[in-house]
């Protein structure tokens, strides 16, 4: 029989005897589990009793970062611990926590073998439950990254030059689609439709995150023999170099990346000409500009903002809870109603997690919706030992890391180009043409040209790759004094071009008031300015399309 908890006693009253109290759960579910098998109600278990006198030691997650030198008792007082005495010993020496330094003094392995959990573990639809645990060496030192405090950090505990990691069935599951996928790809496709899922080109963790995972629903949720669905990466894969924090990400989940197609990796327009293409464009309503000739290919889109024109054949549209919700909410929400197991993988919802986090600054932003942070707490397994708040500055400090980049890499970061034909050169024959490339960075215009002692010559060097005749470098940053400031580097195709421009500011100095910066080595075609307002990157990129129109230089 449960007991019960005793009605409130008034204030006042010290006469009246106070009934025991006696916590028990209102579950029908534990009543049944405090039964003995012939019914009769279960003692209650004497802890105190049990233990009588002998000490349990804590284990290493209840101490937290525990000193070499205690470690190896607290691994030998295991054996005398009650509650761990079913478990073999062997499979306790192999997972015990590494929360230390010095591990290879106390502990022989082989950080190539991996330490299953399960022998014959269950399935269910179709992903087994078993995990293997493999010991890495870690590729990067994280702890420089100052990180909020959080319980699962404590618990885990955290080695600098070790990481156990562990197997996801849902991110294998995963893997093995995106290598058939490319597989089918490299083969032509032959005899099938193919189903690209392409986000718009902005190479941000969203649109990936989006179009791997959305890919992978529309191949689970709508099998056909018929249909080759492929997710399609709009960037180029030399790109991912410059993005840090996806990079990690990717490295973080497991993801195959051998596996992922790119957009410089497949020629869509081919498939079109043969009418197999058929595109699902995530996050927009239209192609970008340099893919809108495969508009009639397009069958779906999805996360579009509400009153946004689309195509008037394209039947199937999802359309945003808000003006900016995330799109991996979406996808979240599609596979908790038919495939929540595959949400259970930490690999698997750590990607999903870590886009809805950008994509609502932490679900702080105005536009988060409750579904963000409904889909962000479901999938919270996915932040690990870090925390939400943890992965979310981690993202962060990746996204602004340039300290293992090349000048390249930095300015390709954050960069676009645009075309401005401009008036008729002298003889009137023909227009000019001015190609203008902006990248933005988070770094002071100094510690840019300090990076590398060759700086100004790749500067130059980028702008000859990418083809531009002038090339602005916009930093903001915040100074030691929590200031904000606003520099750019200006590099001119010519010294006549540099001098239109420096005329045009003039001309503009309201908008965009100027104060040089001396750096040696620039050089007549490369200058350095700071502004000495708060300015916009929309103002700088509409008067650099307003001087791309008028330049003849």
């Amino acid at each position: 029989m449960r007991s019960r908890s005793p009605s409130p006693r008034a204030v006042g009253q010290p006469n009246q005897v106070q009934e025991p109290y006696s916590r028990a759960r209102k579950n029908p579910f534990f009543d049944g589990l405090l039964r003995a098998e012939d019914g009769t109600p279960s003692p209650p278990f004497d802890l105190q009793a049990s233990l009588g006198s002998r000490n349990i030691s804590r284990t290493m997650s209840d101490i937290g970062n525990t000193h070499t030198r205690n470690a190896h008792n607290s691994l030998t007082d295991i054996g005398n611990n009650p509650f761990l005495q079913p478990f073999e010993r062997s499979k306790i020496d192999k997972t015990a926590s590494f929360a230390f330094t010095d591990v290879q003094s106390l502990f022989s392995f082989d950080p190539n073998e991996p330490i299953e959990a399960n022998e014959k573990p269950p399935t269910v639809n179709g992903l087994t439950s078993a995990k293997s645990f493999r010991v890495n060496r870690r590729k990067e030192n994280l702890s420089t990254v100052s990180l909020p405090q959080s319980a699962a950090s404590f618990y885990n505990g955290d080695s600098p030059e070790f990481e156990i990691v562990a197997s996801c069935p849902s991110i294998n599951q995963l893997n093995s689609f995106l290598k058939a996928t490319k597989d089918e790809v490299n083969a032509g496709v032959p005899g099938r439709f193919l189903h690209v899922v392409m986000a718009q080109d902005v190479p941000d963790v969203g649109s990936i995150a989006s179009t791997i995972t959305y890919a992978f629903y529309l191949n689970e949720a709508r099998k056909c023999d018929q249909i080759c669905t492929v997710p399609v990466i709009n960037m180029k894969r030399l790109d991912i170099r410059s993005q840090a924090e996806l990079k990690w990400l990717l490295d973080s989940c497991q993801i195959d990346q051998s596996s992922l197609i790119f957009v410089d990796e497949i020629d869509l327009s081919y498939y079109d000409l043969f009418g197999s293409l058929k595109v699902v464009l995530l996050n927009g309503n239209k192609l970008p500009a340099k893919q809108e000739a495969l508009k009639q290919a397009v069958v779906e889109i999805f996360n579009c903002k509400e009153g946004e024109s689309v195509y008037p054949w394209v039947k199937t549209v999802t359309i945003a809870e808000k003006q900016d919700s995330s799109c991996c909410t979406l996808v979240a929400e599609k596979f908790a109603l038919i495939s929540p197991e595959i949400l259970a993988g930490q690999g698997f919802s750590r990607l999903l997690l870590a886009a809805i986090l950008l994509d609502s600054a932490n679900l702080c932003s105005p536009q988060c919706s409750l579904k963000d942070k409904y889909m962000a707490t479901l999938l919270i397994h996915g932040a690990g030992r870090f925390g939400c708040n943890g992965l979310y500055q981690l993202l962060r400090y990746k996204m602004y890391d340039v300290s293992d980049l090349k000048v390249a890499d930095i300015l390709r970061k954050d960069f676009k180009k645009w075309t401005r034909v401009g008036k008729p050169d002298s003889a009137g024959s023909r227009m000019m043409a001015s190609q203008i490339g902006m990248s933005s960075i988070g770094v002071p215009i100094a510690q840019l040209l300090d990076h590398e002692d060759t700086s100004v010559h790749e500067i130059k060097y980028f702008q000859h790759m990418e083809k531009i005749r002038l090339l602005m470098i916009v930093s903001g940053y915040y100074d030691s004094k929590k200031n904000f400031k606003r520099e750019i580097l200006v590099s001119a195709e010519s010294v006549e071009l540099m001098k239109n421009l420096l005329f045009f500011f003039n001309a503009s100095a309201s908008q965009l008031p100027l104060k040089a910066i001396h750096q040696p080595g620039l050089g007549e075609e490369m200058q350095a300015f700071e502004i000495d307002k708060v300015t916009s990157r929309k103002t700088i990129e509409r008067l650099l399309e307003e001087f791309g129109g008028t330049s003849k230089g």
